[in-house]
């Protein structure tokens, strides 16, 4: 024979998430390209003198998972060493955030910014016991009277920090919040500590950027993760001048930049797909098209291999989220306030017209849109929105899809499926705050939150990410979270009538996740001709328990025909 394959896999539970999850046995891997999917007699011609030859013992082949929402460098630098681990279950109450926080103040130069991340009051004894009790600059202030705090949330849609941290960015009662953010106060108009949405710009303003080393170094440590993950595509949600007021401009140009140096380095062990970010929070329409004009005309592609990093679109912040009340909904939440869209305007009306100039234009300029929205009144307004837009422009396959979805109506799931529009959910994020929901949206719009059974039945196609560093990009516990619809506190269902099956939610992290990227033509399954994207899981996926999934250990990882990760030869 000519060519020989590099890899064959045999005896293994082949899941190829073809049309019709067939099932093989054995599969070959030729110059980073699946050359044939069968049983043993299929791919045993093609084993040569250097093939290497894995036998599998019934373990699972998987094509490589696609995390359609991750942040890469953000994620990066919210885990130690560049930032405190402020998350369940490293901490589980206010005094261990204090504890943290002072032992960091023993050791580093006086003055020093200290950053954390992970706090969330759904796991912080103090605040679940009176839900009133939030987190404030006096927990802080009590350990840290000099040093500046900086702690963020999980979701990245609130910031916690002292005393010092608030004299430093020159905030205090007369300071007005940006348009789209929050700058709590207590009953006597004082600062409490909690920035939210838009005014955590306040706080980027005032921190030493990363730099490109730092930025490195937080990527890099991504990558090393989702390879061990069996990660091998994501989307970095938002890259660009709007991101660099954002978590110390991890979401900024300069990210991007960053990217395209390890991308020409051969560094990348993982397809990096990006939406650009005009704008941040509160936005407004000529902002938005200004920016994405100069963006366009700078080349923001550059010369990178597509296959590799691709720049597939624009995102836009709709609204804000649930725990904050600033996700915009239909019915008030428990306690008042309905939230509101987080683009420019002073009205509903107004701010309705900002964020359908941005979709138009953006759609009528050629770009995909991925559009945050986690109301349900903000799910129906984008909807239309796009749906508005590809009728006063149409355009063959333009793949706009909402971001996170968390309530989408039926009236949305119509229309994004009329138009073959897409809903990037998040099980992990689902998993995390079922029963935290509650109390700002009730126990019955708390249970539907991301319907994932009711979008697959009315034909919206539905991709799957972790939004990291909101939370771990475990696809395994995703998986496992859209089978059970449990809860990470309690472990209670929530809303088992939005479970789906296992076939169907690996499709959302493979094929319908590379939907999301224009690539299910040459990536998503393992089907002969596409690209050898691959992770094996100890163990029989399709018979397993769906408790055990998050503990099935991930055993290789396979990346464009390269192993990036490899227990098997340890």
């Amino acid at each position: 024979m000519d060519t020989y394959a590099d890899l064959v896999f045999l005896d293994g539970r082949v899941v190829t998430v073809d049309a019709e999850f067939s099932v093989a046995s054995a599969l070959a891997v030729t110059g980073g390209i699946i050359s044939a999917v069968g049983g043993r007699d299929d791919v045993a011609p093609l084993v040569g003198p250097d093939t290497r030859v894995v036998d599998l013992r019934g373990a699972t082949l998987l094509p490589g998972i696609n995390d359609s929402h991750l942040h890469g460098c953000a994620f990066g630098m919210a885990t130690p060493p560049l930032s405190l681990d402020v998350a369940h279950p490293a901490v589980s109450s206010l005094t261990d955030v204090a504890d943290v926080v002072r032992e960091t103040v023993g050791r580093v130069p006086g003055g020093q910014w200290i950053t954390g991340h992970g706090w969330d009051t759904g796991y912080l004894d103090e605040c679940v016991a009176d839900p009133s009790r939030q987190p404030s600059l006096h927990d802080l202030d009590a350990v840290s009277p000099d040093h500046p705090v900086v702690l963020y949330s999980f979701s990245g849609h609130a910031t916690w920090v002292n005393s010092k941290a608030l004299e430093l960015m020159g905030i205090d009662r007369h300071t007005v919040a940006p348009p789209g953010g929050a700058i709590v106060v207590d009953e006597a108009g004082e600062p409490t500590g909690l920035l939210h949405e838009g005014a955590q710009a306040l706080v980027q303003n005032a921190l030493p950027a990363l730099d490109r080393q730092e930025r490195t170094d937080a990527i890099r440590s991504t990558l090393a993760t989702l390879a061990r993950l069996g990660v091998t595509s994501y989307t970095e949600p938002g890259l660009g001048p709007g991101g660099d007021g954002i978590m110390r401009g991890a979401l900024g140009g300069e990210t991007l930049d960053v990217y395209r140096r390890l991308h020409a380095d051969g560094e990348l062990t993982a397809r990096v797909g990006v939406l650009l970010l005009p704008t941040g929070m509160a936005g407004t329409a000529e902002e938005f098209v200004r920016t994405l004009t100069a963006l366009a005309d700078t080349g923001a592609s550059g010369d990178a291999d597509p296959r590799l990093l691709a720049m597939h679109g624009v995102k836009i912040f709709g609204d804000g989220i649930v725990p904050n009340k600033t996700a915009w909904m239909h019915e008030p939440y428990v306690g008042g306030g309905c939230g509101s869209l987080c683009v420019g305007g002073e009205t509903d009306d107004e701010r309705t017209a900002e964020i359908g100039a941005m979709i138009r234009h953006a759609h009528a300029a050629g770009y995909q849109l991925g559009v945050h929205v986690t109301g349900d009144r903000a799910g129906d307004t984008v909807a239309e929105a796009f749906a508005a837009a590809v009728t006063e422009h149409p355009r063959a396959d333009a793949r706009h899809y909402v971001i996170h979805g968390d309530f989408l109506t039926a009236h949305s799931m119509k229309l994004l499926a009329a138009h073959d529009f897409g809903v990037n959910m998040n099980p992990t994020i689902k998993w995390t705050v079922a029963d935290m929901e509650e109390e700002f949206v009730g126990t019955g719009r708390a249970a539907y939150a991301w319907p994932y059974r009711d979008a697959l039945d009315a034909g919206v196609r539905v991709a799957s990410g972790s939004d990291a560093p909101v939370t771990y990009p475990d696809w395994r516990q995703g998986v496992a979270t859209m089978m059970l619809r449990e809860s990470k506190a309690t472990g209670r269902v929530s809303g088992p009538e939005q479970c789906i099956g296992l076939a169907e939610a690996i499709r959302t992290y493979t094929i319908d996740a590379a939907w999301q990227d224009f690539a299910d033509d040459w990536k998503g399954s393992l089907e002969p001709g596409k690209v050898a994207d691959l992770c094996v899981l100890d163990g029989d996926l399709l018979t397993a328990d769906p408790h055990d999934i998050p503990e099935l250990p991930v055993l290789l990882t396979v990346m464009d025909g390269r192993v990036v990760h490899d227990t098997l030869r340890d």
